[in-house]
């Protein structure tokens, strides 16, 4: 069997070894003659499965005692609501940067529980830039300050963690969370969908200093609650517990990589590659400012739209799949997450002059 190259923004690709091993358990874990997804979540065998994921992801990203680790169910876009439902009582405001569609998405949901002002934009630029932080009119009081730091449809980066003045930051680290080092001391909260860097989706893992737990308004969901999901280990209810075991399997995977500090230096070479391509070639182009390109989300267009049908079909026949840019900005899109070998974006890279040699 040859598998393609899955540049999907998400689900997205997973490392082959955790597939391989996820199958080969799938009908008999560990000699239990039943699969994880037939496990009680509170057996001896899955609570150890749980707290293993737990350890690990703790050792890969360095989290502090003070933060909590939860394993909910859902996508990011559940935690639009209770991120203010958790942090900001009613009424009290709440700063959003926007930056492009899930910034615009949060800042949405946001308003229906919080009052949401938006200290910084980058709209009237095309999402193409991260607006000056020198003129984001931060609020002092607020409860906190809401940043995408990686737009996966439009490939829009920071590079920089916002200085809030002790107000807690709190980020949607989707599409970037484990692709380099990152100092989550720097954050009140961490939250990140699983089907991009983790596993599969299902699943959202929150990471969230403890001194902000128990601010939650009253009417608040049970089942937002962040609070009460730490105080039941993240077994309020029936987690999604497939989903939780691969994730599991992807720690143990980053970890024999070499971790995050290894693992951000591929993200970077595999970066470098697919932009240096872009920029050395007339027949296509990435709109981003240089500084604030994505290392996960690649953006790009071709010299003619008119030829995107057929670059889409011609890289689908040398099994390079998904490549198709979100229908809202059009174009291209190559994702490259963790789990995307450099060999994937060579494979591209070589394609792509392929077809600027035939068309262009």
């Amino acid at each position: 069997m040859t598998r393609a190259y899955n540049f999907c923004a998400g689900p997205a690709t997973l490392p082959e070894s955790v597939l391989a091993q996820a199958r080969d358990e799938l009908l008999d874990w560990q000699g239990t003659g039943m699969s994880v997804m037939e496990m009680s979540h509170r057996s001896d065998e899955y609570v150890e499965i749980a707290r293993q994921a737990e350890q690990d992801l703790r050792e890969l990203m360095s989290i502090p005692e003070e933060y909590a680790v939860i394993f909910t169910q859902g996508g990011a876009s559940s935690q639009f609501a209770a991120i203010p439902l958790n942090l900001a009582g009613p009424g009290e405001r709440a700063d959003y940067i926007n930056t492009g569609i899930w910034s615009k998405k949060a800042i949405a949901e946001g308003k229906r529980f919080a009052n949401v002002h938006v200290a910084a934009s980058s709209e009237s630029q095309g999402f193409k830039t991260i607006p000056d932080p020198t003129q984001w009119d931060l609020s002092r009081d607020a409860a906190y300050v809401h940043y995408t730091p990686n737009e996966t449809i439009g490939g829009l980066e920071f590079d920089f963690i916002p200085e809030t003045g002790g107000v807690p930051l709190v980020a949607d680290l989707s599409s970037t969370i484990m692709s380099r080092p990152l100092d989550v001391s720097r954050f009140g909260m961490i939250y990140a969908g699983a089907q991009k860097n983790i596993g599969p989706s299902g699943l959202v893992v929150v990471i969230i200093r403890k001194d902000l737990l128990g601010r939650g308004q009253a009417s608040m969901p049970t089942m937002f609650n962040y609070q009460v999901m730490v105080e039941n280990e993240s077994m309020y209810n029936t987690p999604a517990t497939f989903s939780w075991y691969l994730a599991g399997l992807v720690f143990k995977w980053l970890k024999a990589q070499g971790g995050v500090q290894a693992m951000g230096e591929l993200n970077r070479r595999k970066a470098e590659r697919l932009y240096g391509y872009i920029d050395g070639s007339g027949f296509y182009d990435n709109p981003i400012e240089p500084r604030f390109r994505s290392w996960m989300n690649v953006p790009f267009t071709l010299a003619d739209s008119a030829l995107n049908a057929a670059f889409l079909k011609g890289a689908e026949e040398q099994g390079l799949l998904n490549l198709k840019g979100h229908r809202s900005v059009g174009g291209m899109r190559a994702s490259i997450y963790n789990a995307m070998p450099l060999e994937g974006v060579e494979a591209l890279v070589e394609y792509m002059a392929g077809f600027e040699k035939e068309h262009g």
